[in-house]
Protein backbone atom coordinates (compact mmCIF):
# COMPACT_ATOMS: atom_id res chain seq x y z
CA UNK A 1 0.00 0.00 0.00
CA UNK A 2 1.57 3.47 -0.92
CA UNK A 3 1.88 6.37 1.11
CA UNK A 4 -1.10 8.18 -1.36
CA UNK A 5 -3.70 5.47 -0.73
CA UNK A 6 -7.17 6.49 0.14
CA UNK A 7 -8.89 5.30 3.06
CA UNK A 8 -10.82 3.36 0.85
CA UNK A 9 -8.27 1.43 -0.05
CA UNK A 10 -6.68 0.74 3.11
CA UNK A 11 -10.40 -0.78 4.66
CA UNK A 12 -10.68 -2.53 1.79
CA UNK A 13 -10.38 -6.22 1.48
CA UNK A 14 -10.13 -7.28 -1.86
CA UNK A 15 -11.85 -10.11 -3.44
CA UNK A 16 -9.70 -13.12 -3.98
CA UNK A 17 -10.18 -15.31 -7.28
CA UNK A 18 -10.35 -18.85 -7.98
CA UNK A 19 -6.73 -20.13 -8.78
CA UNK A 20 -5.60 -19.76 -12.39
CA UNK A 21 -2.31 -21.68 -11.95
CA UNK A 22 0.28 -21.47 -15.12
CA UNK A 23 2.75 -23.82 -13.65
CA UNK A 24 1.46 -27.25 -15.04
CA UNK A 25 -2.00 -28.68 -16.67
CA UNK A 26 -4.55 -28.71 -14.20
CA UNK A 27 -7.86 -30.62 -14.37
CA UNK A 28 -9.85 -27.31 -13.13
CA UNK A 29 -12.87 -27.70 -11.27
CA UNK A 30 -12.55 -24.92 -8.55
CA UNK A 31 -14.21 -21.43 -10.87
CA UNK A 32 -17.44 -22.89 -11.82
CA UNK A 33 -16.04 -22.74 -15.38
CA UNK A 34 -18.52 -24.41 -17.78
CA UNK A 35 -16.72 -27.67 -19.52
CA UNK A 36 -18.24 -27.36 -23.24
CA UNK A 37 -16.69 -25.03 -25.66
CA UNK A 38 -18.87 -22.36 -26.22
CA UNK A 39 -22.08 -22.50 -29.31
CA UNK A 40 -20.65 -22.96 -32.85
CA UNK A 41 -22.67 -20.07 -33.57
CA UNK A 42 -20.69 -18.38 -31.54
CA UNK A 43 -17.33 -19.15 -33.53
CA UNK A 44 -18.67 -17.84 -36.98
CA UNK A 45 -18.41 -13.99 -35.04
CA UNK A 46 -14.94 -14.21 -34.97
CA UNK A 47 -13.65 -13.53 -38.19
CA UNK A 48 -11.15 -11.48 -40.41
CA UNK A 49 -13.66 -8.82 -40.75
CA UNK A 50 -14.94 -8.89 -37.20
CA UNK A 51 -11.38 -8.45 -36.27
CA UNK A 52 -10.70 -5.50 -38.62
CA UNK A 53 -13.90 -3.84 -37.39
CA UNK A 54 -12.06 -3.91 -33.48
CA UNK A 55 -10.41 -0.41 -34.41
CA UNK A 56 -13.58 1.08 -34.06
CA UNK A 57 -15.72 1.62 -30.71
CA UNK A 58 -18.50 -0.60 -30.18
CA UNK A 59 -21.87 0.13 -29.14
CA UNK A 60 -22.21 2.30 -26.05
CA UNK A 61 -26.39 0.41 -25.73
CA UNK A 62 -25.47 -2.89 -26.74
CA UNK A 63 -28.41 -3.30 -29.10
CA UNK A 64 -28.29 -6.26 -30.59
CA UNK A 65 -26.90 -8.16 -27.80
CA UNK A 66 -29.50 -6.53 -25.46
CA UNK A 67 -32.63 -7.47 -27.71
CA UNK A 68 -31.63 -11.15 -27.90
CA UNK A 69 -32.01 -10.66 -24.06
CA UNK A 70 -35.07 -9.55 -24.41
CA UNK A 71 -36.32 -11.66 -26.58
CA UNK A 72 -35.22 -14.85 -25.13
CA UNK A 73 -37.24 -13.72 -21.66
CA UNK A 74 -40.02 -11.66 -23.21
CA UNK A 75 -39.11 -8.23 -21.64
CA UNK A 76 -38.63 -5.00 -23.33
CA UNK A 77 -34.77 -3.66 -24.30
CA UNK A 78 -35.55 -1.37 -21.51
CA UNK A 79 -36.06 -3.79 -19.06
CA UNK A 80 -32.42 -5.31 -19.77
CA UNK A 81 -28.78 -3.69 -18.83
CA UNK A 82 -25.32 -5.12 -20.19
CA UNK A 83 -22.31 -5.07 -18.10
CA UNK A 84 -18.50 -6.21 -18.40
CA UNK A 85 -19.32 -9.77 -16.55
CA UNK A 86 -22.00 -10.18 -13.45
CA UNK A 87 -19.43 -8.68 -11.29
CA UNK A 88 -19.82 -4.98 -13.27
CA UNK A 89 -23.39 -4.93 -12.97
CA UNK A 90 -22.90 -6.03 -9.03
CA UNK A 91 -20.40 -2.93 -8.56
CA UNK A 92 -23.03 -0.05 -10.41
CA UNK A 93 -25.66 -1.46 -8.31
CA UNK A 94 -23.90 -1.05 -5.35
CA UNK A 95 -23.00 2.34 -6.33
CA UNK A 96 -26.79 3.08 -7.72
CA UNK A 97 -29.36 1.89 -5.19
CA UNK A 98 -27.27 1.52 -1.78
CA UNK A 99 -27.25 4.81 -0.09
CA UNK A 100 -25.53 5.88 3.13
CA UNK A 101 -27.69 6.03 5.35
CA UNK A 102 -28.96 2.57 4.95
CA UNK A 103 -27.75 -0.91 5.67
CA UNK A 104 -27.00 -3.24 3.02
CA UNK A 105 -28.02 -6.72 3.85
CA UNK A 106 -26.53 -10.30 2.44
CA UNK A 107 -26.12 -13.71 3.59
CA UNK A 108 -22.07 -14.16 5.87
CA UNK A 109 -21.59 -17.37 3.41
CA UNK A 110 -22.18 -16.29 0.08
CA UNK A 111 -20.73 -14.29 -2.70
CA UNK A 112 -17.23 -13.16 -1.57
CA UNK A 113 -17.95 -9.90 -3.18
CA UNK A 114 -20.53 -8.69 -1.96
CA UNK A 115 -18.92 -7.43 1.24
CA UNK A 116 -15.99 -6.46 -0.92
CA UNK A 117 -18.65 -4.05 -2.68
CA UNK A 118 -19.94 -2.68 0.56
CA UNK A 119 -16.49 -1.77 1.81
CA UNK A 120 -15.33 -0.24 -1.83
CA UNK A 121 -18.20 2.03 -1.64
CA UNK A 122 -18.10 3.13 2.03
CA UNK A 123 -21.31 1.27 2.76
CA UNK A 124 -22.83 0.32 6.01
CA UNK A 125 -23.99 -3.62 5.83
CA UNK A 126 -24.82 -6.64 7.56
CA UNK A 127 -24.03 -9.72 7.45
CA UNK A 128 -26.53 -12.23 7.97
CA UNK A 129 -25.83 -15.91 9.39
CA UNK A 130 -27.43 -18.76 7.40
CA UNK A 131 -29.33 -21.22 9.75
CA UNK A 132 -27.42 -24.59 10.72
CA UNK A 133 -28.41 -26.18 7.50
CA UNK A 134 -26.68 -23.42 5.75
CA UNK A 135 -30.70 -22.13 4.42
CA UNK A 136 -31.28 -18.40 3.98
CA UNK A 137 -34.06 -17.91 6.79
CA UNK A 138 -36.05 -15.39 4.64
CA UNK A 139 -37.63 -13.75 7.52
CA UNK A 140 -34.19 -12.30 8.28
CA UNK A 141 -34.95 -10.48 5.23
CA UNK A 142 -37.86 -8.38 6.30
CA UNK A 143 -36.09 -5.16 7.83
CA UNK A 144 -36.51 -2.82 4.85
CA UNK A 145 -33.55 -0.84 6.15
CA UNK A 146 -31.28 -1.27 2.70
CA UNK A 147 -30.87 -3.38 -0.37
CA UNK A 148 -31.40 -6.43 -0.16
CA UNK A 149 -28.41 -8.94 -2.30
CA UNK A 150 -29.20 -12.65 -2.12
CA UNK A 151 -27.86 -15.35 -4.90
CA UNK A 152 -30.00 -17.77 -5.67
CA UNK A 153 -28.78 -20.67 -5.73
CA UNK A 154 -26.32 -19.01 -3.20
CA UNK A 155 -22.79 -19.81 -3.59
CA UNK A 156 -20.88 -21.67 -2.28
CA UNK A 157 -23.53 -24.01 -0.88
CA UNK A 158 -25.81 -24.05 -4.26
CA UNK A 159 -28.72 -24.45 -2.20
CA UNK A 160 -31.49 -22.10 -3.25
CA UNK A 161 -34.72 -20.41 -2.26
CA UNK A 162 -38.02 -21.01 -4.14
CA UNK A 163 -39.85 -18.06 -6.16
CA UNK A 164 -42.48 -17.89 -3.71
CA UNK A 165 -39.65 -17.14 -1.16
CA UNK A 166 -38.12 -14.32 -3.04
CA UNK A 167 -41.73 -12.94 -3.62
CA UNK A 168 -41.96 -12.85 0.12
CA UNK A 169 -38.91 -10.80 0.49
CA UNK A 170 -39.84 -8.70 -2.10
CA UNK A 171 -43.00 -7.82 -0.40
CA UNK A 172 -41.04 -6.95 3.08
CA UNK A 173 -38.94 -4.53 1.53
CA UNK A 174 -41.27 -2.03 -0.07
CA UNK A 175 -38.92 0.55 0.19
CA UNK A 176 -35.38 -0.88 -1.51
CA UNK A 177 -34.44 -2.49 -4.26
CA UNK A 178 -34.00 -6.45 -3.82
CA UNK A 179 -31.28 -7.67 -6.44
CA UNK A 180 -30.93 -11.33 -6.77
CA UNK A 181 -27.92 -12.62 -8.10
CA UNK A 182 -28.78 -15.52 -11.02
CA UNK A 183 -25.01 -16.17 -11.80
CA UNK A 184 -25.93 -20.33 -11.87
CA UNK A 185 -30.25 -19.99 -12.00
CA UNK A 186 -30.13 -21.90 -15.64
CA UNK A 187 -29.03 -25.11 -13.28
CA UNK A 188 -32.28 -25.45 -11.61
CA UNK A 189 -35.68 -23.94 -11.76
CA UNK A 190 -36.16 -20.88 -9.30
CA UNK A 191 -35.55 -17.61 -11.60
CA UNK A 192 -37.83 -14.41 -10.36
CA UNK A 193 -37.69 -13.43 -13.99
CA UNK A 194 -41.87 -13.69 -13.78
CA UNK A 195 -41.80 -11.43 -10.89
CA UNK A 196 -40.43 -7.89 -12.89
CA UNK A 197 -43.67 -6.68 -14.06
CA UNK A 198 -45.42 -7.18 -10.63
CA UNK A 199 -42.41 -5.74 -8.27
CA UNK A 200 -40.27 -2.60 -9.89
CA UNK A 201 -38.04 -3.18 -6.75
CA UNK A 202 -36.74 -6.09 -7.92
CA UNK A 203 -33.45 -6.64 -9.95
CA UNK A 204 -31.87 -9.95 -11.17
CA UNK A 205 -28.42 -10.09 -12.20
CA UNK A 206 -27.54 -12.65 -14.66
CA UNK A 207 -23.69 -14.16 -16.46
CA UNK A 208 -22.39 -15.74 -19.30
CA UNK A 209 -19.48 -17.24 -17.82
CA UNK A 210 -21.12 -20.33 -16.64
CA UNK A 211 -24.68 -21.68 -18.52
CA UNK A 212 -22.72 -20.08 -21.72
CA UNK A 213 -19.40 -21.35 -21.66
CA UNK A 214 -18.33 -17.43 -22.23
CA UNK A 215 -15.99 -16.61 -18.80
CA UNK A 216 -13.45 -15.30 -20.83
CA UNK A 217 -16.06 -12.77 -22.84
CA UNK A 218 -16.69 -11.21 -19.73
CA UNK A 219 -20.53 -10.40 -20.38
CA UNK A 220 -23.18 -9.99 -17.33
CA UNK A 221 -26.75 -8.39 -17.35
CA UNK A 222 -29.27 -7.02 -15.42
CA UNK A 223 -33.10 -7.42 -15.48
CA UNK A 224 -35.30 -5.33 -14.14
CA UNK A 225 -38.47 -2.22 -13.95
CA UNK A 226 -37.58 0.96 -17.02
CA UNK A 227 -36.11 2.84 -14.16
CA UNK A 228 -33.57 0.59 -12.57
CA UNK A 229 -32.38 0.20 -15.69
CA UNK A 230 -32.22 3.75 -16.51
CA UNK A 231 -30.74 4.03 -13.09
CA UNK A 232 -27.84 1.62 -13.94
CA UNK A 233 -27.29 3.05 -17.38
CA UNK A 234 -26.62 6.72 -15.95
CA UNK A 235 -24.20 4.98 -13.65
CA UNK A 236 -22.64 3.24 -16.62
CA UNK A 237 -22.52 6.36 -18.98
CA UNK A 238 -21.10 8.43 -15.87
CA UNK A 239 -18.46 5.69 -15.50
CA UNK A 240 -17.59 3.89 -18.70
CA UNK A 241 -19.35 3.96 -21.83
CA UNK A 242 -17.81 1.59 -24.11
CA UNK A 243 -18.06 -1.54 -21.15
CA UNK A 244 -18.56 -4.08 -23.81
CA UNK A 245 -16.50 -4.58 -26.72
CA UNK A 246 -17.51 -5.58 -30.03
CA UNK A 247 -16.64 -9.16 -30.03
CA UNK A 248 -18.51 -10.21 -26.60
CA UNK A 249 -21.48 -7.62 -27.78
CA UNK A 250 -22.15 -10.17 -31.23
CA UNK A 251 -20.86 -13.39 -29.13
CA UNK A 252 -23.32 -12.90 -26.34
CA UNK A 253 -26.45 -12.41 -28.87
CA UNK A 254 -25.36 -14.91 -30.32
CA UNK A 255 -24.46 -17.15 -27.93
CA UNK A 256 -28.39 -16.45 -26.33
CA UNK A 257 -30.22 -17.66 -29.83
CA UNK A 258 -28.51 -20.86 -29.86
CA UNK A 259 -31.38 -21.99 -27.20
CA UNK A 260 -30.69 -25.54 -28.46
CA UNK A 261 -26.86 -25.83 -27.79
CA UNK A 262 -27.86 -24.19 -24.30
CA UNK A 263 -30.36 -26.79 -23.08
CA UNK A 264 -28.23 -29.61 -24.30
CA UNK A 265 -25.30 -28.75 -22.71
CA UNK A 266 -27.06 -27.34 -19.45
CA UNK A 267 -28.86 -30.91 -19.17
CA UNK A 268 -25.35 -32.76 -19.30
CA UNK A 269 -24.20 -30.67 -16.63
CA UNK A 270 -27.43 -31.47 -14.64
CA UNK A 271 -26.94 -35.09 -15.37
CA UNK A 272 -23.15 -35.00 -14.43
CA UNK A 273 -23.90 -33.05 -10.73
CA UNK A 274 -26.06 -35.81 -9.86
CA UNK A 275 -23.69 -38.39 -11.01
CA UNK A 276 -20.94 -36.36 -9.07
CA UNK A 277 -23.52 -35.80 -6.27
CA UNK A 278 -23.94 -39.48 -5.64
CA UNK A 279 -20.41 -40.66 -6.47
CA UNK A 280 -19.30 -38.57 -3.42
CA UNK A 281 -21.74 -39.67 -1.03
CA UNK A 282 -20.73 -43.38 -1.61
CA UNK A 283 -17.51 -42.20 -0.57
CA UNK A 284 -18.86 -40.93 2.47
CA UNK A 285 -19.05 -37.26 1.61
CA UNK A 286 -21.70 -35.17 3.44
CA UNK A 287 -23.03 -33.23 -0.19
CA UNK A 288 -25.91 -30.73 -0.26
CA UNK A 289 -28.25 -30.88 -2.54
CA UNK A 290 -27.01 -28.03 -5.10
CA UNK A 291 -29.13 -26.44 -7.69
CA UNK A 292 -26.00 -24.98 -9.28
CA UNK A 293 -23.12 -26.50 -11.68
CA UNK A 294 -20.99 -27.09 -8.49
CA UNK A 295 -21.42 -29.27 -5.00
CA UNK A 296 -20.33 -28.60 -2.01
CA UNK A 297 -19.15 -31.45 -0.16
CA UNK A 298 -17.13 -32.51 3.65
CA UNK A 299 -15.78 -35.99 4.43
CA UNK A 300 -16.01 -36.27 8.02
CA UNK A 301 -12.70 -36.84 9.90
CA UNK A 302 -10.87 -35.00 6.68
CA UNK A 303 -9.48 -31.51 7.22
CA UNK A 304 -10.61 -29.78 4.45
CA UNK A 305 -7.67 -27.43 3.33
CA UNK A 306 -5.33 -31.02 3.60
CA UNK A 307 -8.23 -32.68 1.13
CA UNK A 308 -7.78 -29.80 -1.62
CA UNK A 309 -3.64 -29.44 -1.39
CA UNK A 310 -3.79 -33.19 -2.00
CA UNK A 311 -6.03 -32.85 -4.94
CA UNK A 312 -3.70 -29.55 -5.96
CA UNK A 313 -0.71 -32.24 -5.56
CA UNK A 314 -2.73 -34.72 -8.43
CA UNK A 315 -3.44 -32.50 -10.77
CA UNK A 316 -7.27 -31.65 -9.63
CA UNK A 317 -8.26 -27.81 -8.43
CA UNK A 318 -11.09 -27.56 -6.27
CA UNK A 319 -12.15 -24.66 -4.46
CA UNK A 320 -11.66 -23.92 -0.53
CA UNK A 321 -12.77 -21.51 1.89
CA UNK A 322 -10.80 -20.26 4.86
CA UNK A 323 -14.48 -19.29 7.00
CA UNK A 324 -14.61 -21.04 10.16
CA UNK A 325 -18.06 -22.49 9.65
CA UNK A 326 -17.06 -23.99 5.73
CA UNK A 327 -13.61 -24.54 6.39
CA UNK A 328 -14.16 -28.61 6.22
CA UNK A 329 -16.14 -28.29 3.01
CA UNK A 330 -15.04 -28.69 -0.88
CA UNK A 331 -16.69 -26.50 -3.63
CA UNK A 332 -16.66 -28.56 -6.64
CA UNK A 333 -17.41 -27.63 -10.18
CA UNK A 334 -19.12 -29.89 -12.00
CA UNK A 335 -17.26 -31.17 -15.40
CA UNK A 336 -17.40 -33.08 -17.57
CA UNK A 337 -18.07 -36.94 -16.91
CA UNK A 338 -14.53 -37.98 -17.66
CA UNK A 339 -13.09 -35.12 -15.54
CA UNK A 340 -15.78 -35.85 -12.75
CA UNK A 341 -14.74 -39.67 -12.89
CA UNK A 342 -11.08 -38.70 -12.54
CA UNK A 343 -11.96 -36.88 -8.96
CA UNK A 344 -14.05 -39.84 -7.76
CA UNK A 345 -10.94 -42.27 -8.20
CA UNK A 346 -8.07 -39.04 -7.19
CA UNK A 347 -10.31 -38.85 -4.03
CA UNK A 348 -10.62 -42.62 -3.34
CA UNK A 349 -6.86 -43.02 -3.24
CA UNK A 350 -6.25 -40.04 -1.14
CA UNK A 351 -8.76 -41.38 1.46
CA UNK A 352 -7.48 -44.86 1.48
Amino acid sequence: MSIFSTDILKNTDAYVPGEQPQDKSYIKLNTNEFPFPPSDKVKSVVSDKKAADLRLYPDPTCRVLKQAIAENYGLKDENVFCGNGSDEVLALSFLSFCKKEDVVVFPDISYGFYPVFASFFGLNYKEIPLRDDFLIDISDYFSDCGTVYIANPNAPTGLALSVGQIEEILKNNPNHVVVIDEAYCDFCDCTAIGLIAEYENLLIVRTFSKSYALAGARIGFALGSKELIADLEKAKFSFNPYNLNRLSIEIGAEAMKDREYFEKTVAIIKENRQKLTDDLRKLGFLVLDSGANFVFAKKDGFDGEQLYLKLKENGILVRHFGKERIKDYLRITVGTKEQDDALINTLGRILK
